[in-house]
């Protein structure tokens, strides 16, 4: 047996990665992993990995091959690959594309590479049901209005299908990116933009089309969007999580495309237009008639505004921070599979463990670049992230000792002794604008009696935000107060610190993206500053670690202080001197 004692990874039996944190190969062997397996844990010496079958899968989809996946393990593990990872990693990344759905004289068929294989799905009782006939010994005839339905299935059953069927061209509009912003400034795709763009379209062939773009907050996923419609030219459906969204996508579509206000449609609570490019929210979407909850209804009648799926011929239907997609929409995304499909986030996770939903029905990551690597080009800021430990006064902690589960959590959250941190951190960054944002509204009450900063949470009008957001940008107001409504896109360019006070339990998607709310370049080269302040030995100190993982997967350290070592601490600004 070969030892290699200088590699910082064991790869294990179970398919489990464990990766010493305290070696000089860790980042080489952290970024090899990053593509083919998902992070578990994250302590402060030992990460630990899992390959799967999807991550397996989107690596293939990427273009990884078995043979590069075995490589990168076998340069940077200490101990020869046990012989069931080696076969696994083989099998399954071959599983990918052995299922092809092709479209042929009008019919939707479900081709197979052995005769084997499909009497193997011919035999699945969940696949069966869509199944026509078996016109050969490789090829089934399917029900074409179940497109996504039988990926689903596919997937469920370990044969992740190939859709090379096509799509509809949809109405076409002609527009084009400016050079040159409406506002006066310079504009052009940054070269991994434009990449990711022309990676998804794949110059229209059937193999592209539908997947998602995973791009960190602040690095232009809107402009990968802008610059899909572009090479595109068809009536576009865009489905954003909340009306702020919808109104910064409506500003930035018209300060760099040639689109006009006559073109760009918002369809949300407040208004119901809809026009060649049309943008809605989750929100409105999943609105749900009064008294047709679990009634079995068909879905046009449960949720009255999917008919906005079938008001124009959409040739792309963009969903704007995909791991948010709610269930309702999964549902007619099944019957969109005809229309080109783009996914765009921060991170694939889903708190209610749905990727494989994402990965069927909106298709594949199609393109991914680690935070580190534009932090590194200058395309996000370099950011320090900190979390600090904080006890709780001893009545608090009697309290937490006699209450049940969940509720301990929010006693620890909302530890009052956090306030005497977050004063000593605001002193430390006197001239920096600042989010300080939490879980719980009474939290949040709290600080605005305590600061005055203005406060924003979701009984904030949509106007009142934006003009809110707007002197922060312009320096008036350099501090705010936000609820969670603030996890999600929001354009705050100037923001340089993020002080979380409280969180989603533990909530790894949540982690990304408030951290995304900082990392935008800023003026001479500045650090960004993500404090996230938890209460020592408790379930918010447990769920703070599990929110740490996504991050840590992406390469940032976290920096772990108590809260009597904050009055000697010294921010690192970085920048120019």
């Amino acid at each position: 047996m070969t030892y290699r004692p200088e590699n910082p990874v064991i790869v294990q039996g179970d398919k489990s990665v464990l990766l010493e944190v305290d070696n000089e190969h860790y980042r080489a062997a952290r970024d090899v992993l990053a593509r083919f397996a998902e992070l578990e844990k994250s302590p402060e010496y030992v990460h630990t990995y899992r390959i799967t079958p999807l991550s397996l899968w989107n690596a293939a989809s990427a273009g990884l091959s078995a043979e590069r996946i075995l490589d990168g393990l076998q340069r940077y593990s200490k101990y020869p690959l046990p012989d069931n990872v080696r076969v696994d990693i083989e099998d399954y990344v071959s599983r990918y594309g052995r299922v092809k759905l092709v479209r042929r004289d009008g019919e939707l068929l479900l081709v197979t590479d052995d005769v084997v294989l499909t009497l193997e799905l011919l035999n699945q009782r969940q696949l069966n049901v869509y199944v026509d006939e078996q016109v050969d010994d490789n090829t089934l005839r399917v029900d074409a209005a179940r497109r996504g339905h039988i990926k689903q299935v596919l997937v469920q059953i370990g044969y992740p299908a190939e859709d090379l069927a096509g799509y509809v061209e949809g109405e076409t509009l002609s527009f084009q990116l400016r050079d040159r912003a409406s506002s006066g400034q310079p504009f052009a795709l940054r070269k991994y933009q434009r990449n990711a763009a022309e990676i998804f379209y794949a110059g229209g062939a059937a193999h592209g089309g539908s997947g998602v773009i995973v791009l960190p907050c602040g690095a232009g996923k809107t402009m990968v969007g802008m610059g899909v419609m572009e090479t595109m030219q068809c009536s576009t459906l865009i489905l954003s999580p909340n009306t702020v969204a919808v109104r910064q996508w409506i500003d930035e579509l018209l300060d760099k495309t040639t689109l006009t206000e006559e073109q760009i449609g918002e369809y949300t609570g407040e208004r119901k237009e809809i026009r060649p490019v049309t943008i809605s929210t989750y929100q409105t979407m999943t609105y749900r008639k009064r008294g047709t909850k679990g009634r079995g209804l068909p879905i046009l009648e449960q949720f009255p505004h999917f008919q906005l799926f079938d008001e124009r011929d959409w040739g792309l239907i963009i969903y704007d921070e995909v791991h948010l997609l709610p269930a309702p929409v999964f549902r007619i995304t099944a019957e969109l599979q005809a229309r080109r499909r783009l996914g765009l986030t921060a991170t694939l996770v889903r708190e209610d463990g749905r990727e494989e939903d994402v990965f069927s029905l909106i298709g594949p990551k199609k393109y991914d670049v680690p935070w580190k690597d534009l932090e590194r080009r200058g395309w996000i800021a370099t950011a320090e992230v900190t979390e600090i430990r904080i006890p709780m006064p001893r009545e608090r902690r009697m309290a937490y000792a006699v209450a049940d589960k969940r509720e301990r959590y929010r006693i620890a959250a909302e530890n009052p002794r956090k306030f005497e941190v977050l004063d000593e951190l605001l002193r430390k960054h006197p001239d920096d604008k600042i989010l300080i944002i939490g879980l719980y509204l009474d939290q949040l009450a709290q600080a605005y009696e305590r600061y005055g900063f203005p406060l924003i949470t979701g009984e904030t009008t949509v106007r009142e935000r934006r003009q809110l957001f707007e002197k922060f940008k312009s320096g008036e107001e350099p501090r705010l107060i936000i609820s969670k409504v603030g996890n999600f896109a929001i354009d705050l360019p100037d923001a340089s610190v993020m002080i979380q006070i409280s969180g989603t339990f533990g909530s790894r998607q949540e982690e990304a993206q408030r951290m995304g709310r900082i990392l935008r370049p800023k003026r001479n080269g500045e650090r960004a500053h993500f404090y996230t302040l938890v209460s020592r030995d408790s379930r918010d100190q447990v769920f703070s670690a599990n929110r740490q993982l996504f991050l840590t997967e992406q390469g940032y350290s976290y920096t772990i202080l108590y809260d009597h070592e904050v009055a000697d601490y010294e921010p690192d600004s970085g920048g120019d001197d």
